[in-house]
């Protein structure tokens, strides 16, 4: 039913593995190394066409000050922090919450109200576009942290619930029924039984969130507009236009873009690990 471990192929399959993982993996690195060494040419030799090379010289501090100090990329990147810090937050409570609802309680509607959480991750981006803009400027946010935030926290608690309702379905019934002897309330419960136990799913979660939102593009030019407000992805499409043949800059300012959430993903990788795993295996 399951593939055999790669251990136990014969040497030919192995090595036809292996070499399929390489290959790979160097087609997925080449862009982002020429991405980096970019990043470290001087103007003159970007100018020249040298973008695949070895950089004649290693502009490493002057290109990445530039970023902070010749374009508005620090605020850019202040912006995406207020915007993407509170929609985690808020998608990893109203997650936790109706995941626990839906989980552990039987009420008319359940089904359908997990149906609707679950079903809103189908609709296209594209096909909300307009009713969304149109719903923020109607209630005077576009424009504002607080229409970025709010829609990202009820775009991505759809998911989010799927997985932390799998989650703590998975949880064994005895923990709850020994809480319910004790005279636990549900909120007790959730607080003392439930929230020490999904301390895994809930670090996946935040990665995940995090990733998401902060690399969002398409929301943050459809419901922003001044600079005041604009996150870093939006930023660095100005900055492109901005600097359209200082690509040293721009690939600079590319890779300063990626490093948060990859900076997250390292700090918090054995949690992030250990909850797709408990996850897979309990879900």
């Amino acid at each position: 039913m399951y593939p055999r471990p790669i251990s136990e192929e014969s040497p030919l399959r192995r090595a036809a593995y292996a070499g399929m993982v390489a290959f790979v993996l160097i087609l997925w690195l080449v862009p982002l190394m020429a991405v980096m060494a970019t990043s470290l040419r001087s103007f003159e030799e970007v100018m020249a066409g040298n973008y695949w090379g070895w950089p004649k010289s290693f502009n490493f501090v002057e290109n990445y000050m530039a970023v902070f100090t010749q374009t508005a990329m620090a605020r850019y990147f202040l912006n995406s922090l207020i915007i993407t810090l509170p929609s985690v937050l808020g998608v990893l409570i109203l997650s936790t919450l109706t995941g626990y609802v839906l989980s552990r309680y039987r009420f008319r509607g359940a089904n359908l109200m997990f149906a609707l959480f679950v079903g809103g991750n189908f609709l296209p981006a594209q096909i909300m576009m307009i009713p969304v803009r149109d719903l923020m400027v109607s209630f005077g946010l576009y424009d504002t942290y607080t229409a970025l935030i709010l829609f990202h926290i009820a775009f991505q608690t759809g998911f989010a619930t799927l997985f932390m309702r799998n989650f703590i379905a998975a949880l064994p019934d005895e923990l709850f029924q020994a809480a319910r002897a004790e005279g636990a309330s549900p909120g007790q419960t959730l607080i003392h039984v439930v929230l020490p136990l999904i301390r895994p799913a809930l670090a996946a979660l935040a990665i995940l969130t995090f990733t998401f939102v902060w690399n969002d593009y398409f929301w943050a030019i459809v419901l922003t507009q001044s600079d005041t407000v604009k996150p870093v992805t939006a930023g660095l499409s100005n900055l492109r236009g901005e600097w359209v043949s200082a690509w040293n800059l721009v690939a600079a300012a590319t890779i300063m873009v990626a490093i948060p959430p990859v900076v997250m993903f390292f700090l918090m990788q054995r949690h992030f690990i250990a909850g797709l795993t408990v996850g897979a295996v309990k879900g």
